[in-house]
């Protein structure tokens, strides 16, 4: 494994394990603010399968960086997983915006 490959493995691993709190902390502000239940429920839904997505990348990613031969191909799929977790966390970011601009306001 080069120096190169062993320093996207290390900038994954903290990454991905961070963005894993990022997705639980959506699905927690979700279930503070249910407002329409069908469209609350699609982004704690994806949220989940987000948050698999980057603990799979984490995991990956780790193994990449203990195995001496053939952690290049890990890491490789750490990598792709944790893109994909990110594009699906942008929409995910995105339905929730629209979410909350669609909130209600009451006056107290």
């Amino acid at each position: 494994m080069t120096a190169r490959n062993s320093d996207i493995s290390r900038h994954i691993l903290p990454t991905s394990a961070t963005m894993v709190g990022v997705s639980i902390t959506i699905i927690g502000i979700v279930r503070l603010i249910e407002t329409h239940a069908g469209v609350a429920t699609i982004i704690d839904n994806l949220a989940s399968v987000v948050s698999v997505l980057f603990l799979l990348s984490t995991l990956l990613s780790y193994f990449a960086l203990r195995t001496p031969s053939g952690g290049v191909s890990l890491e490789r799929y750490a990598d792709l997983l944790l893109l994909a977790g990110l594009v699906l966390l942008v929409a995910c970011g995105f339905m929730l915006a629209w979410e909350l601009g669609t909130f209600p306001v009451t006056a107290p």
